[in-house]
């Protein structure tokens, strides 16, 4: 399981690099999804790859991964069909409730992502590890 990250700022989805909502992507994973943190990277048709990992705000053991305000903030982004997106120690982090990840909530969190990008979700591709 990899550390906690430092500091949480919000990132504005229309801030991201331009070819992230017009390029076919690919998110990869850099190891499994053993814990709240998953560390990968998107890698867009024709451009460079852009670190980009998802975080589960709502883990709380040994210590708490994300403050209540930003936990808050991304459970009701989540209600509302959208993800959190941030920076932690200097990359990108996609923001999502929960304590640990599924395949499912990977693919959701990337379609939400995709959505928050105004891009098709069908544009973009996930890669899982199936191990660390």
């Amino acid at each position: 399981m990899s550390a906690a990250p430092r500091a949480i700022e919000p990132v504005d989805p229309f801030d991201l690099p331009e070819v992230l909502g017009t390029a076919a992507v690919t998110w990869t994973a850099d190891d499994g999804l053993d814990g709240h943190l998953v560390r990968g990277h998107l890698l867009p048709d024709g451009g460079d790859p852009v670190g980009c990992d998802l975080l589960a705000v709502d883990q709380a053991y040994p210590s708490a991964v994300a403050d209540d305000g930003t936990r808050l903030r991304v459970h009701q982004a989540w209600q509302h069909g959208q993800v959190g997106l941030a920076t932690c120690g200097g990359r990108l982090t996609i923001l999502v409730p929960g304590r640990t990840f599924t395949a499912e909530t990977v693919l959701e969190s990337v379609r939400r992502f995709a959505k928050a990008l105004g891009a098709s979700p069908s544009r973009y591709a996930v890669l899982l590890r199936l191990g660390p």
